[in-house]
């Protein structure tokens, strides 16, 4: 590989390091090419990259970025997969994925500034997704009014049940 092809590489992954909310490494070591396929395949379905490099590579494109907290994990053969928008989707498929295949080995991750190790990437794997959890703030947010204009709306009724109590009162005196 030439000098040059090196350089594009990788500006083009501190590029992607730079963008990305969640980066984890993985070690396929063991795994088919179909196995990987399959892998790489139900990333692509949650919006994850997957993406192999030299790690020398990987070691220089993570330099100033956050990703250089975890750059002793580049060693072996690795694969990093990253996502830009949801940093749920790849905690969830790769915990998943491992589940099923015992030679993926989640080795560590990074999201906005902070190291994970497999605890705190098996537990992001257990939140809900961004679209679950935005729908239980919608639900929260929306039954807020509705409990308030319920609670306006009892007021009258009560004071109408209040009069027809009295009305009838005094018509049966």
């Amino acid at each position: 590989m030439q000098i040059d092809e090196k350089k594009k590489i990788v500006e083009n992954l501190r590029e992607i390091f730079s963008k990305s909310k969640v980066l984890i490494v993985t070690d396929y070591k063991g795994l088919n090419v179909i196995t990987i396929n399959e892998l790489r395949r139900k990333l692509r379905e949650a919006d994850v990259e997957y993406k192999v490099a030299k790690n020398s590579l990987l070691v220089r494109a993570s330099e100033d970025t956050d990703v250089s907290l975890i750059a002793e994990n580049f060693k072996g053969p690795i694969a990093i997969a990253i996502s830009y928008d949801d940093p749920v989707a790849p905690a969830k498929v790769l915990m998943q994925f491992a589940k099923n295949n015992a030679k993926l080995e989640i080795k560590a991750g990074v999201m906005d500034g902070k190291v994970l190790d497999l605890s705190a990437i098996k537990a992001l794997s257990e939140l809900p997704s961004q679209e679950v959890l935005l729908g239980k703030l919608l639900s929260v947010l929306n039954g807020v009014p509705t409990s308030l204009v319920v609670a306006l709306n009892n007021i009258p009724v009560k004071l109408l049940n209040v009069l027809q109590a009295i009305k009838e009162q005094k018509e049966a005196a």
